[in-house]
């Protein structure tokens, strides 16, 4: 599998988590606006109708969107069904530094989920990349502190998250699967629908399933609105779009390490709200894991 990085594939893959961390931040300011999982469905909602003028053609008879349903139907599961609706979930007890962290630990579940079932080999370089990365998160979450990475401490919210990285790591594997998608990959938007399509069906039902066991109504605001239609069109199309490009170029395991600049990302974000400049500490960070991005995508699978 091709694993060289160039600029544009840089890019592809640094745009995903720089939306993922804006993305964490709104799923925190407005959890008492919203339940998480009924947030997740309305905003592939919205993604689906935006989409849907560009990519409408693939639900005409013989589209490959029916003759591989299955397909992408785990796809959707996975990855919109699954993975967004068990992060918001988990900000529903952890704050988005926190869930950032538990995401820090993708270039390990996916080098395993390769390992295990897809028959990637894991090597040496990727190993060290995958500690250097890490070791940078948790110097953004420490401020370069002893003290501060020993006071962190994992809530419920972060075993969500946990479980939402390991469905990530497998949807993005299914994503190098050539054979099955080759017929709509070329045309993105057709792509994306298929997958948005059965993620959608798959975020109703767990949404009717959270609105009927929980006493929860919809607050809503003009703030609500803007937090939906933002989080369909940043986090959930263009993420999704620049990450499905980037993982064909890169691979999964190397575009695994791209994951961990979601936590520094985060910060920096969250920092700017509050008016304070960066710290020496992110520089840093952002050198460390650009150095695991750097040694990782050396190695050959």
């Amino acid at each position: 599998m091709r694993q060289k990085l160039t600029l544009s594939t840089i890019i592809l893959l640094t745009i995903p988590p720089l939306l993922w961390s804006a993305n964490a931040i709104i799923g925190r300011v407005i959890y008492h606006d919203i339940p998480p999982v009924i947030l997740n469905f309305l905003r592939w909602v919205c993604a689906f109708f935006i989409l849907l003028p560009f990519a409408y053609p693939i639900f005409k008879t013989g589209s490959s969107l029916w003759r591989d349903a299955k397909h992408y139907a785990v796809l959707g599961l996975l990855g919109i069904g699954i993975y967004n609706a068990l992060q918001y979930a988990a900000l529903q007890s952890s704050g988005p530094i926190n869930v950032t962290l538990v995401a820090s630990g993708m270039p390990v579940w996916m080098m395993l989920v390769g390992w295990l079932f897809f028959g990637a080999k894991i090597r040496l370089l990727q190993i060290a990349g995958a500690v250097l990365s890490i070791v940078g998160v948790l110097f953004v979450l420490s401020r370069g502190k002893l003290e501060h990475l020993l006071a962190l401490h994992l809530v419920a919210g972060d075993l969500l998250m946990i479980a939402a990285t390991i469905a990530w790591s497998f949807y993005s594997w299914l994503l190098t699967n050539q054979s099955k998608y080759q017929e709509l990959r070329p045309h993105w938007t057709y792509f994306l629908l298929a997958q948005i399509s059965f993620g959608v069906t798959w975020s109703g039902l767990f949404a009717a399933g959270e609105w009927a066991l929980i006493d929860y109504h919809i607050q809503w605001s003009w703030q609500l609105l803007a937090a939906i239609i933002f989080v369909a069109i940043g986090p959930a199309l263009i993420a999704f779009r620049c990450w499905g490009a980037g993982v064909q170029k890169a691979g999964p395991n190397v575009a695994g390490f791209f994951v961990n600049l979601t936590p520094l990302f985060t910060t920096i974000l969250s920092a700017a709200i509050l008016r304070e400049l960066p710290d020496w500490y992110h520089g840093v960070a952002f050198l460390l894991i650009v150095a695991g991005i750097i040694i990782s995508s050396k190695q050959k699978v």
